[in-house]
């Protein structure tokens, strides 16, 4: 009892790190944010800051989950705030190299080999004229134009120690009002479930975004939540979840 007492504790702790919701509904009404960590703690987190007309969103998976994965997410985000908010970097190439160097060497003080890290989407919109620049770390950014689901690779490796790293990859996007934007961790896509047991998947994931585009983004965010539930049925969450969906 004691433990989980100080756990459910510590959750407390870790959403003081996440924004409100409303932080986001506030700057893009249109928006919604499916957050369901598989413990009490997470790995994932999502991350939210105005700066000036830019206005930056991301969905984050730090390595584990529960507890380690908590400790982990701590560290990235607290990495994360000191480059937006200490050293003013808005580009989110830059954004992720810099987090990745404080948090090399935040890990580098141990004895141990600790090679712990984060897959991130991050966005920086500019509010006024609408142009995204975003960039990835192993997790990719979708956007929906069209009737067509487009994919923005990420750039192949983690925020962490890596033997070949190479600077993250911006990409700048103008788009029209009305595109949707989707950020996301791998937790929806793993989930084991449906009838043979098997692994949810992206192109189910994309698929259902796709049917269900012209909705609200409150009703998305439901018809996400109940699909993930089905798809579940009786079998245990294997990660934590993070879906965020942005209206332009």
């Amino acid at each position: 009892h004691e433990i989980i007492d100080s756990i459910i504790y510590a959750k407390r702790l870790q959403e003081a790190i996440m924004p409100p919701i409303s932080e986001i509904s506030n700057q893009i009404p249109e928006s919604f944010i499916l957050y369901r960590p598989k413990d009490i703690v997470a790995g994932d987190f999502y991350f939210a800051e105005q700066k000036g007309d830019y206005f930056m969103v991301a969905a984050a998976d730090c390595t584990g989950h529960g507890v380690p994965g908590a400790m982990v997410s701590m560290v990235c985000s607290n990495a994360l705030n000191r480059v937006v908010n200490e050293l003013g970097i808005i580009q989110p190439g830059e954004i992720l190299d810099k987090v990745t160097e404080l948090v090399v060497s935040t890990f580098k003080k141990s004895n141990h080999d600790v090679k712990d890290g984060m897959d991130i989407s991050l966005c920086v919109i500019n509010i006024k004229s609408r142009e995204v620049a975003w960039a990835g770390a192993n997790n990719p950014l979708w956007y929906v134009v069209n009737d067509e689901l487009v994919e923005v690779k990420a750039t192949k490796q983690p925020v962490g120690k890596n033997d070949f790293y190479k600077n993250f990859v911006t990409h700048v996007l103008t788009l029209t009002k009305g595109t949707i934007l989707y950020l996301f961790t791998d937790g929806f896509a793993d989930q084991f479930g449906g009838p043979q047991g098997k692994k949810f998947k992206y192109k189910q994931l994309a698929n259902l975004l796709l049917e269900n585009k012209n909705k609200s983004m409150q009703e998305q965010c439901n018809l996400l939540e109940h699909a993930f539930n089905v798809w579940k049925g009786n079998l245990e969450q294997v990660d934590d979840v993070c879906v965020i969906g942005l209206k332009l």
